[in-house]
């Protein structure tokens, strides 16, 4: 029987594929507290066992998904690669940019002294930093080097050995020094800073939602009451009266029939209005709070409500009008491309005239889709996804004003994908010569140049090369596990010489690289970019590409703000630390 499914998986070594993804992606998805192998690790891992019965791959499959998975990292990131490059972003862009410059040297010095071959090398600075990728690249400037088969095939096998041997340490030391050593290194109590930063931002805690039963925005109705503080006001004035809590007539009935609200209506005694705000202001309406409550509203001493004006209002009464209150409303992601809204605070945005009515849940950004704090001064940039709440035609034209509302669809546009990735290959496959030497991009750095373009005019000109978020997910996480499983199957039968030959050492110098670049990066970023402490770690998990790090770092400091500092250098480094593999080979060989 074991010699029947041996034979058959050499015979269909698509079948060994699958079988290294299924155990791969089950395997990688064991934690503990947060670190664990993941998918790619644990797929090679797999790969390289199955390899052990001697299966042949045809390279073109490895070629083909590693084509995809560069051009899905660039789609994802081409919005805030570009951005940080020519805005804001500039000194994280920087910054992100010289600790891929100390990945890189620092791989290259240790190779040199350890003497290892090309292979090895390319494979200790994949792991030591993480970078899958970059693996990828480095096969291909291998195979451009024009060496003879006998001694290119040791060079490509000893890539997944060094990269297997590194990663473990790569993924779980990085976590370490910077989630619990690096805030000893900078003297910070780190749930103590994000706790400050968001006090001083404007910061608030966001619960309730989807999938929970209470939700922070809520719609009431109330009855106006004769000679209250708002009768004869314009709608306008009455939603000024709480400035900071945000509150917006919606509709109202007065004479039994029911009217859309307009800024201009002028309010009547016996109106009964639907009121849409924060449900805590909304219950302060109704009865007072016993020691002053949000948005400005307090008791006085006699138990009346004054508004921050000093005015006094009565409790409102509530009334149950399900027909007032049955306004077509929602939630819906809207895509951010409008220029005028790149750059510009949550106060400033709250000013416009389309954010009437409308309520900020979430922003989402980057590749790694994270969730940025909502904050006075946060700021949202185009290729950004707001998740927002209220009526559908104020949903509407804050759409229109922000970019488009991103409606749900699993239809990616294929004919883009294909027509993108060849357009990208073909450059890549151009080849200059300085002299002897050729340059080149390859198709492989090809597809990434293009996926960062055409990511980003997506996120100005969203009208075409849509790819849902599933789908990217496919490109990105599948396409590169393929291509790992073809690289472990491939040098299945080298992989243990080459791990008793190299292990301990290897392992050792994985060590150095994966820490030196970190601790000079918490001392650079502290005294040369000044970074906010609160953010300063997150901004090198994104330098590091390292999604373990942040979610460890989250964890510690119990809160989201770490993630401000990750988008922008993640999608620099994502891109540099991948050329990197083919910038080792050149500069070793």
């Amino acid at each position: 029987m074991i010699e029947w499914f041996f034979h058959t998986l050499r015979s269909y070594p698509e079948i060994a594929i699958f079988l290294s993804l299924a155990i791969g992606y089950y395997v990688g998805s064991f934690t503990f507290k947060g670190l664990g192998l993941g998918a790619v690790t644990a797929t090679l891992l797999a790969a390289i066992l199955i390899g052990q019965i001697g299966i042949t791959v045809s390279p073109t499959v490895k070629s083909v998904f590693f084509l995809m998975f560069l051009f899905a990292i660039g789609y994802s990131v081409g919005p805030q690669f570009v951005r940080g490059i020519a805005r804001d972003g500039l000194p994280q862009a920087l910054f992100a940019a010289i600790i891929c410059v100390l990945c890189l040297a620092t791989a290259y010095i240790a190779a040199r002294i350890a003497g290892y071959d090309l292979g090895s090398s390319a494979g200790l600075y994949a792991g030591a930093t993480t970078i899958s990728a970059s693996m990828g690249l480095a096969t291909d400037a291998i195979n451009r080097l024009g060496l003879p088969a006998d001694q290119t095939k040791p060079l490509l096998d000893a890539i997944p050995v060094a990269y297997a041997v590194t990663y473990i340490f790569g993924t779980v030391g990085s976590a370490i020094i910077l989630a619990i050593i690096g805030p000893a290194l900078l003297r910070i109590d780190l749930a103590a800073e994000c706790k400050r930063y968001e006090a001083e931002h404007g910061g608030k805690k966001e619960l309730g939602g989807a999938g929970s039963a209470w939700h922070r925005f809520a719609l009431r109705a109330f009855r106006v009451r004769e000679g209250g503080v708002v009768v004869g006001k314009s709608v306008r004035e009455v939603e000024a009266m709480v400035p900071e809590a945000r509150v917006f007539i919606e509709r109202i009935r007065r004479d039994g029939k029911i009217q859309e609200a307009t800024e201009d209506m002028v309010l009547q005694a016996g109106d009964v209005i639907a009121l849409a705000g924060r449900r805590d202001i909304l219950v302060d309406l109704v009865s007072p709070p016993p020691s002053g409550g949000p948005g400005g509203i307090k008791p006085a001493g006699d138990g009346k409500i004054l508004l921050p004006t000093g005015q006094e209002v009565a409790p409102a009464d509530e009334v149950d009008d399900p027909e007032l209150l049955a306004v077509p409303a929602g939630g819906v992601d809207i895509y951010v491309t409008n220029r005028e809204a790149d750059g510009i605070s949550l106060l400033e945005l709250s000013q416009w005239p389309t954010a009437r009515g409308v309520f900020l849940r979430k922003i989402t950004r980057g590749a790694t889709a994270t969730e940025i704090p909502i904050l006075a001064d946060t700021k949202i940039h185009r290729g950004d996804i707001l998740t927002v709440v209220g009526r559908t035609q104020d949903i509407d034209k804050a759409a229109k004003a922000l970019g488009y509302a991103d409606k749900a669809t699993d239809v990616a546009d294929v004919a883009f994908i294909g027509a993108a990735i060849t357009f990208g290959a073909l450059v890549g496959a151009l080849v200059f010569k300085i002299g002897a030497v050729p340059l080149t991009l390859s198709t492989s750095g090809g597809a990434l140049i293009s996926g960062l373009f055409f990511g980003w005019l997506r996120s100005v000109r969203p009208t075409f090369g849509r790819i849902p978020s599933s789908t990217v997910w496919f490109m990105n996480s599948v396409g590169l596990n393929v291509f790992i499983a073809v690289v472990g199957i491939s040098s299945g039968p080298s992989f243990v010489a080459g791990l008793q030959q190299l292990g301990i050492s290897l392992f050792l110098w994985g060590i150095v690289v994966t820490t030196i670049p970190l601790i000079i990066s918490i001392y650079m970023g502290k005294y040369l970019f000044r970074f906010d402490p609160a953010i300063l770690l997150g901004c090198i998990a994104g330098a590091r590409t390292t999604t373990a790090a942040l979610g460890m770092i989250t964890e510690r400091a119990k809160s989201q703000i770490p993630g401000l500092g990750y988008t922008v250098t993640y999608a620099v480094s994502n891109t540099l630390l991948t050329i990197w593999g083919m910038v080792i080979v050149i500069l070793l060989s």
